[in-house]
């Protein structure tokens, strides 16, 4: 049995936080550590329906099998079922090009994953104490990543319940050693090769010698800080709604003039290019530079950002802008998923309706020389802008039109066999191949 006084403060946590019901099923990550043991014992001692599962990373050799063996002696002798699994987690880290703590963290969640949906169990019980969440600030803290990684660990995230965020580290080996219950170390745990091991091993303890209570000082803060993150979050997405508008192929615009007049600004900036993969000194310097240097072009690793003229616009990363297709002859041709072309030859003696639409583009036959090919422009493209005699650059066209950066990058042109632009599609026809008086034949160019 556990220290009584132990188990009522775990069940006053889960109470106040609605995190557990004694009519569900839950699942028990359990590594053999202290952290899982007191974890699964807690929850069985309070009356709780569980099972256990075990994740084999083959990492550490006999350390592994040896945590194993545990595990399963543990439950055998409290009755607890157990589910166990092993990985090779390296291979899978390589395959992926990911690190191994990453590649461990995705196996172990895919197979509690699986085992909660096979077993219809409602969540699954991790063993983070207020310790882990300490170091969570703290190394959010070092990272920057704003106040959001300042509140520590959520005792609830989705089907994660976390029920041992009310005690510490000590309180949990002191309970286990009162109870003469065994568990395991992990021996990576004590060498300070990894950040958070860091701050636990190097930092933590000379917080102490100038704070003993520098854990519950640290807790106690993200607590409040929580509460004036959530009434801040609400602030924030109302601010959202006035600042963020969404256009096709996942772009989305910032209005720049909206969001320079909000008092959060930054955060505001902050809490919406993080859904990017925008990392926060990047934000720092899109902040900093939305006003003065409009031009500038940033990069996640998954999308891009321009600060235009009042605004700032982001899409996905995935421009290709070599890319050409040949049309031969008429028909209906697919550039790429969202663009179509569709291909039409007219006989004037059957007259013709000419629609002045930006989609469509109306060039004497005899004039051009087929194949048609479909291509991004190019540094150097030049044309006769329709009506007029003179050539003109295309950027320079483009400039006069206001246009950005990106829609530059994705302006398409429409060329014959001599590389001769006919259309700057949906933008305006080369003034060359317009029809006369004489035109017999008439290429129709539609984009869909």
């Amino acid at each position: 049995m556990l220290n009584k006084s132990f188990l009522q403060k775990i069940s006053k946590y889960i109470s106040e936080n609605s995190l557990l019901r004694k009519d569900c099923k839950y699942l028990v990550a359990l590594s053999g550590g202290a952290d899982s043991v007191i974890l699964a014992l807690t929850l069985k001692e309070l009356g709780y329906k569980i099972e256990a599962a075990h994740c084999n990373f083959n990492l550490r050799g006999e350390e592994s099998k040896r945590d194993e063996n545990f595990c399963t002696d543990f439950c055998k002798k409290n009755d607890i079922a157990l589910h166990t699994t092993h990985f090779d987690t390296i291979s899978f880290a390589q395959l992926r090009k990911i690190s191994i703590e990453m590649a461990a963290r995705r196996l172990r969640y895919s197979f509690f994953d699986s085992l909660l949906k096979d077993l219809d169990m409602s969540a699954v019980c991790i063993a983070h104490h207020q310790d882990d969440s300490v170091e969570t600030v703290l190394l959010n803290l070092i990272r920057g990543t704003g106040i959001h990684g300042l509140t520590g660990i959520k005792p609830q995230n989705g089907n994660i319940i976390r029920p041992l965020l009310c005690v510490t580290r000590k309180e949990i080996e002191d309970t286990l050693h009162d109870a003469k219950q065994g568990f395991v170390i992990d021996s990576t745990n004590l060498i300070d090769d990894v950040v958070r091991n860091k701050i636990r091993l190097d930092i933590l303890p000379i917080m102490k010698r100038i704070n003993p209570n520098i854990n519950e000082s640290i807790a106690k803060t993200a607590k409040r800080i929580g509460a004036i993150v959530n009434a801040t979050d609400e602030l924030i997405e109302n601010a959202k709604n006035r600042i963020v508008i969404k256009e096709c192929n996942g772009r989305i615009r910032l209005n720049t003039t909206v969001l320079q007049t909000e008092t959060l600004s930054e955060e505001i900036l902050f809490n919406i290019l993080r859904d990017y993969t925008f990392n926060p000194p990047q934000i720092e310097q899109i902040h900093q530079m939305m006003e003065t240097e409009p031009g500038k072009v940033f990069f996640s690793q998954t999308h891009q950002l321009l600060i235009d003229r009042n605004c700032i616009i982001i899409e996905p990363f995935n421009y290709n802008g070599s890319k050409r297709m040949i049309i031969p002859e008429e028909g209906v041709y697919a550039y790429g998923e969202d663009v179509k072309f569709r291909i039409e030859l007219i006989d004037c003696k059957q007259g013709i309706t000419i629609q002045k639409e930006s989609n469509c583009c109306y060039a004497d036959i005899s004039k051009i020389q087929m194949p048609l090919t479909v291509r991004n422009t190019v540094n150097g493209d030049r044309f006769i802008p329709f009506g007029m005699n003179g050539s003109k650059l295309v950027s320079d066209y483009l400039t006069d039109k206001k246009m950005n950066l990106f829609d530059k990058q994705r302006q398409l042109v429409i060329t014959d066999a001599k590389d001769n632009i006919i259309w700057l599609v949906s933008q305006r026809p080369d003034n060359r191949y317009r029809i006369t008086k004489t035109t017999e034949t008439v290429l129709k160019i539609t984009r869909l």
